[in-house]
């Protein structure tokens, strides 16, 4: 449904703030994946040869892949190389290396769709959960790309998957506080290099079927920043966002995240998940939204994280979302995988580039992660 069937009736304006508030607008996405592209089968049978003297049931790493509905994903390294890592540290140091490239690639796209030069942007905060650096990724990136020297950093680790929406929220955030500034949200993940191969839980069974790599980026600018070069920036596609809400559920960290150890990051991801999120969700939307003086129907777009097949099963069955409002979703799934924090990203990016909604149009961007947690963005198109 359009802003102006939502809010005009009988001449009336139903919630006024969000035809006058001053708004962060997004004025360019951009993403980057590596060059290593394989299909789910290929996937599949490497770990097979890999684990082949200590799979009782090889058939049913087939089936676990097959059920999460991923065609293909991108590596940041060639398949072959992974048993060749010996250490955490190994793997961190590459994580260090991969994620400056390609985070630096995506923050670079992002500007150019803005219209926008690096020398524009004044604070960049970056989501990352694959890695642990000090210098922080945001500071390479910063040297990498030649940012100010007085640009605002910020970097988010922990919050896994809800992480895109997280850091755009808070991203949004800066230039309500500050709005004739220009801040940018960059998520870059690897999350194959979290592979144990130790580690034969069913937890990572499914984790090696769902998880990829890239990275994707976000630049937002307040109601105060004008705007340069008409053609190439996305503000009359990309959407304002006119609100952000958050839910943080008290003692579920038992529900997705990381046990971290001297061996690296293993995978937790309780198959109570799906239920959860069917016992929860619906409510904390309509909760969200009736804030504005709205409800579902008001909705005409979603942007939800691609979490996985039971995920999505279940956000389509809690919100009602039977009428292809998922597709984007479910086809980001398909050809990427899980990307964690970027996942959300990347369909933002696919709905602003490929047929985005009619002017107007409201939406909700919205993804859950580590804590356990929700984040939503109420988005007029």
């Amino acid at each position: 449904m359009t802003y102006e069937a939502v809010f005009a009736s009988e001449g009336k304006v139903r919630h006024p703030q969000l035809r006058d508030a001053s708004r962060t607008r997004i004025v360019g996405v951009g993403s980057a994946v590596p060059k290593y592209r394989y299909s789910q089968a290929t996937l599949t049978n490497a770990l097979k040869r890999l684990w082949a003297d200590k799979l009782d049931n090889p058939e049913l790493l087939d089936r676990i892949h097959a059920r999460t509905r991923v065609a293909s994903r991108h590596l940041a390294f060639p398949v072959q190389r992974y048993p060749e890592f010996r250490s955490w540290g190994e793997t961190n140091s590459a994580w260090i290396e991969f994620a400056e490239e390609l985070g630096s690639e995506a923050l670079d796209k992002a500007l150019r769709n803005a219209g926008m030069s690096r020398s524009e942007l004044d604070a960049l905060f970056v989501v990352s959960i694959t890695g642990i650096a000090s210098p922080s990724l945001d500071a390479r990136i910063i040297n990498h790309l030649g940012l100010r020297s007085d640009i605002k950093r910020t970097p988010i680790f922990g919050v896994g998957c809800v992480g895109g929406a997280l850091g755009l929220t808070r991203a949004a955030d800066h230039t309500l506080a500050y709005p004739t500034q220009t801040a940018a949200i960059l998520a870059v993940e690897a999350c194959s290099l979290t592979f144990r191969p130790d580690d034969l839980s069913k937890a990572n069974l499914v984790s090696t079927g769902l998880f990829a790599d890239g990275a994707a980026a976000v630049i937002v600018t307040g109601s105060g920043k004008a705007i340069g070069d008409g053609d190439r920036s996305l503000s009359g596609v990309a959407p304002e966002i006119l609100g952000s809400g958050s839910v943080f559920y008290p003692d579920s960290e038992d529900i997705m995240g990381w046990d971290i150890s001297e061996n690296g990051f293993r995978i937790v991801l309780s198959p109570r998940l799906p239920d959860f999120i069917r016992s929860r969700l619906a409510g904390d939307v309509d909760e969200f939204l009736a804030k504005y003086d709205l409800c579902r129907v008001d909705i005409g777009n979603w942007v939800i994280h691609t979490g996985g097949p039971k995920v999505l099963d279940a956000i389509q069955d809690t919100l009602d979302l039977s009428h292809g409002e998922l597709d984007r979703s479910w086809d980001s799934l398909r050809r990427f995988g899980n990307l964690s924090s970027a996942s959300v990203l990347l369909v933002l990016e696919d709905t602003v580039s490929t047929r985005p909604p009619p002017p107007g149009t409201l939406g909700v961007l919205l993804a859950m992660g580590p804590g356990f947690c929700t984040e939503m963005i109420l988005l007029r198109w």
